[in-house]
């Protein structure tokens, strides 16, 4: 049985579009679907409830904490694969799930994730970044223990014995995978649309968190010298995607998001 479950907040606009591609997968398995809906205002919640196949649960009272509110789901769960797809990020084939949970009946795979591909609107700039994490993978493979949890798949026994992190605010799939010695498979062919056009505050406020998140979890942090390489380097990738691919109304815009996405992580390595 897989369980898939679902985190969402103020997802009006994709909601629908992924629980029809959830209820529509074609897997000889048995399949759950859990929402946990966080207090959304925009219809999400009343979407969800009129939705007779999906199973609802209430978040845990309080501030919403990222691990305490997996580790509940988890909980309640039935399936013997736990399957995370969040409620924005929308399934592109029948077969999805049934990709996805394939490497898990290796028990030598400790978790899967799945294939993301940037929105139609996407800034071009976020669309080069999903571009080179996942596509074939060839690019991501190289970097330490990438992993997303926003489409990804676990069995429900390691999750149980190996629960997520409550401390942390941010970056809880990372902290997961790099506690211990795990094996990841990116699995190519289990594709989701998921893309986000933050704005530069917003691109501040996820950055700066992230970097206090990896210096939580004693990674090793770049330096001021190294961010500022890292700042012209991206902005020279980014130049030549956006020169190639016909978007050069984001000429002036990159370095700018680039500043603000390597400076906020930075400072946030120093909290």
């Amino acid at each position: 049985m897989i369980s898939v479950l679902m985190r969402s907040h103020n997802d009006i606009l994709y909601i629908r579009q992924t629980v029809e591609a959830l209820l529509s997968q074609e897997t000889a398995e048995i399949v759950e679907i859990i929402s946990c809906d966080d207090h959304s205002t925009d219809g999400t919640a009343e979407y969800l409830a009129g939705v007779k196949e999906i199973r609802r649960i209430a978040p845990p009272e309080g501030k919403y904490v990222p691990g305490k509110t997996l580790n509940y789901m988890i909980r309640e769960a039935k399936g013997e694969y736990i399957i995370f797809n969040n409620g924005d990020a929308i399934p592109l084939h029948r077969e999805y799930l049934k990709n996805l949970v394939a490497p898990l009946k290796d028990m030598g795979v400790n978790c899967v994730f799945g294939n993301q591909v940037a929105r139609k609107e996407a800034f071009a700039v976020v669309r080069k970044d999903y571009e080179r994490a996942f596509g074939d993978g060839s690019l991501s493979c190289k970097w330490h223990k990438f992993f997303s949890l926003v489409s990804s798949g676990f069995r429900k026994e390691e999750l149980l014995q190996h629960p997520f992190d409550e401390s942390f605010q941010y970056s809880e799939d990372s902290q997961w995978v790099n506690r211990r010695e795990v094996k990841i498979v990116y699995v190519a062919d289990a594709v989701v649309e998921h893309s986000h056009n933050y704005t530069l505050p917003e691109v501040k406020k996820r950055f700066f968190n992230e970097g206090v998140a990896d210096r939580q979890m004693g990674k090793a942090v770049p330096g001021l010298l190294r961010t500022w390489k890292s700042v012209f380097a991206e902005t020279l990738r980014d130049w030549i995607y956006l020169l190639k691919n016909g978007a050069v109304r984001e000429i002036f815009y990159a370095p700018r998001y680039r500043y603000t996405q390597k400076m906020s992580y930075y400072r946030g390595t120093k909290q």
